[in-house]
């Protein structure tokens, strides 16, 4: 008996301080936050770490930013960065920007970090193009890199498109300007054509950046293509030429063998008709022995033309 008591005891004063937090109950009320010992110990119960909610509580009490306790509960069960939020909404403070508690809430929410989002309001980032290939009218090709410097809008945050938008604005923008360039000196010439025209367009709407300005940072001379694609139509008009030309010699060949034919078949003719001529009587004895010397004297007359032929040569 007197072991059990001092093991309870022992016991009890294990869980009493494991949920009741008083060393951050001290450090809270030491810093000037309200927060009662029974609000620590609800924050248990309900699975939130009180050193998250009170650490925060007290860097916006120092700041001056009033936060309740309940709020920055609700941020954390939501799965929100409680101390990014804080770390925004003072910085916020500090360079004058109209924000509060449930407009960072809501954009911590929604995956923004809301802290680098101030930041970038107050320090414009410089969003570097890739190497944006477009063609003037002449068909050179013109190569440009431009630098893009944007300030974060608080306002369009949740909703708004990203750095990936505002790059691909930019490049639309200047392939339509290059494009619109009726040769290549007159981009090289006025580059700043580029930037003015592409800022006309009004390229930050529905983003949550506000461009300030589009820099070119290089701008260089590619391939010639129009030249290229000429050579390209030539070389598929040469091989249609071709293939037509190809199509008409085979018609030709089908043809002339089509014509031998019907020669051969007319030949093959001949005797049968000579057979009935003689038959019948229209061809005497002597008219086709006559008509077999003419025959073999053509074609003796024409074996010596050969044969004369091949001499000469």
């Amino acid at each position: 008996m007197p072991i059990i008591i001092p093991a309870l005891v022992v016991i009890f004063l294990i869980v009493f301080l494991t949920l009741v937090p008083i060393g951050l109950w001290i450090t809270a009320r030491s810093s000037g936050v309200p927060v009662s010992m029974g609000s620590l110990v609800a924050m248990r119960f309900r699975r939130i770490n009180p050193s998250h909610i009170v650490y925060a509580l007290i860097k916006s009490h120092q700041a001056g930013i009033q936060i309740s306790s309940s709020d920055l509960e609700s941020h954390f069960l939501s799965g929100g960065d409680v101390n990014q939020v804080v770390d925004a909404l003072i910085a916020a403070e500090r360079a004058n920007i109209d924000l509060n508690f449930q407009q960072a809430a809501a954009m911590n929410l929604a995956g923004r970090n809301v802290f680098e989002a101030v930041q970038v309001s107050v320090n414009p980032k410089v969003i570097n193009t890739p190497t944006i290939a477009a063609v003037a009218k002449n068909g050179i090709e013109v190569k440009v890199i431009a630098k893009v410097t944007v300030r974060a809008n608080i306002e369009r945050l949740v909703g708004g498109a990203g750095e990936e938008t505002i790059i691909a604005r930019v490049g639309e923008g200047i392939v339509t300007t290059v494009g619109s360039s009726d040769t290549h000196a007159e981009v090289l010439e006025n580059p700043d054509n580029i930037s003015q025209t592409v800022l006309m367009k009004g390229l930050d709407s529905g983003t949550a950046f506000e461009i300030l300005s589009i820099d070119i940072a290089d701008v260089d001379i590619g391939r010639n293509v129009g030249a290229e694609l000429q050579r390209d139509q030539a070389e598929a008009d040469k091989n249609i030429a071709q293939a037509k030309a190809e199509e008409r010699r085979a018609q030709a060949i089908a043809l002339e063998q089509e014509n031998r034919a019907k020669v051969v078949e007319a030949q093959s003719k001949v005797p049968l008709a000579i057979a009935r001529a003689l038959e019948s009587g229209n061809l005497g004895v002597l008219d086709y022995y006559n008509m077999k010397n003419i025959n073999a004297d053509t074609q003796m007359r024409n074996k010596i033309s050969e044969t004369d032929s091949r001499d000469e040569i």
